[in-house]
């Protein structure tokens, strides 16, 4: 293993062979050949017991199409190892906030409350774009040798089956979701995509101090605020952006690119940012009112969704505010513990 300098600190398990991948990961090596799939034989089968994945196609209003990838609980766990065992070791960019341990929504948008100017821009098809042979290789600037790195990325990659789109419609999802890619869903996908993701980061970083702003990112999603020198030149610098992002292999979904300026609300990720990140006061009201109509009628009234889990989603949604506004967040928290559950509310 000879690592790049930067990895020397990263503490990584030394895997210097196939076979040696193959007792980390208490496999035998046919399984290890199966689960990889560097060949992709297996996106000739049709989705069933063959195939290592759940899929999930979901139609977006504007008409997009995005693939839902679930691993199967025997690959999950592999992943699962890999991301606690190598992926975890390895610092992201300090910009980057979204699946990074001790960052959140509300790191991702703090820098940008009460400026004058917020950018906000969106990439397009971000796991996907991300194809196996940058994964691979990611897996060899670790230090890894060749096949194991191939190995590594073959687990941690997918190719969709080719029946999941049958007809002339899907042509551009079939291209793009039928060769090697980061799936959407697997576990180790978030922190791969923000690895791979780090000189983007290092150029749209530099990018922006040049303009006198700030840049963070959470998944997806790209941030960038200042005061009047940036404001100045904000049109110009999200060209800059884009060619930056285009550069490096990624896409900008224009359509989603938003300027806000102070005299209109600025949001980023569903937070409102003109004084201090804060919950939408619509959102909050609405949580409030079903929170008190569950403690006067009933959990059950008001689970119209119908949620499995009723009382882990309403307290995720507690938690999300607690973590936002703390204030809000008590409030909402002391209505919630007066709900009366049922023994078998989970």
């Amino acid at each position: 293993m000879q690592p790049v300098a930067a990895a020397e600190v990263w503490d990584l398990p030394a895997i210097e062979s196939a076979a040696a991948l193959t007792e980390w990961l208490r496999l035998n090596p046919g399984e290890l050949e199966w689960l990889a799939d560097l060949k992709g034989v297996l996106r000739h089968e049709r989705p069933g017991k063959l195939v290592h994945y759940h899929y999930r196609v979901l139609t977006k209003a504007t008409g997009e199409i995005r693939l839902i990838e679930a691993p199967k609980s025997r690959l999950k766990h592999i992943q699962r190892q890999i991301l606690a065992r190598i992926l975890d070791k390895i610092p992201a960019h300090s910009a980057a906030h979204g699946f990074v341990s001790g960052r959140s929504i509300r790191t991702f948008t703090a820098p940008h409350a009460g400026r004058r100017i917020v950018l906000k821009m969106d990439l397009r098809d971000f796991f996907p774009s991300l194809a196996a042979a940058r994964i691979e290789a990611f897996f060899r600037t670790a230090g890894y040798p060749e096949l194991v790195a191939d190995l590594l990325a073959g687990l941690c990659t997918n190719w969709s089956p080719r029946a999941l789109w049958p007809g002339p419609e899907f042509r551009e999802a079939r291209d793009l979701y039928c060769r090697p890619h980061l799936p959407q869903g697997a576990p180790t996908s978030p922190a791969l995509a923000n690895l791979c993701f780090y000189r983007t980061d290092c150029r749209l970083a530099g990018l922006a101090r040049s303009a006198g702003a700030v840049y963070t990112r959470y998944a997806d999603d790209l941030a960038f605020s200042g005061d009047d020198e940036f404001a100045r030149g904000v049109e110009r610098f999200a060209a800059h952006v884009a060619v930056i992002v285009r550069e490096e292999g990624f896409a900008v979904n224009h359509r989603k690119t938003r300027v806000m300026r102070q005299g209109v609300r600025q949001q980023l990720a569903g937070l409102v940012l003109n004084d201090r990140p804060n919950v939408k006061r619509a959102e909050f009201d609405r949580l409030k009112a079903t929170l008190t109509n569950c403690v006067r009628s009933g959990p059950e009234s008001q689970n119209r969704e119908r949620h499995p889990q009723f009382r882990a989603h309403l307290e995720g949604r507690v938690n999300f505010v607690e973590t936002v506004n703390s204030a809000r967040g008590k409030r909402l928290r002391t209505i919630f513990d007066r709900i009366r559950w049922a023994s078998g509310d989970k």
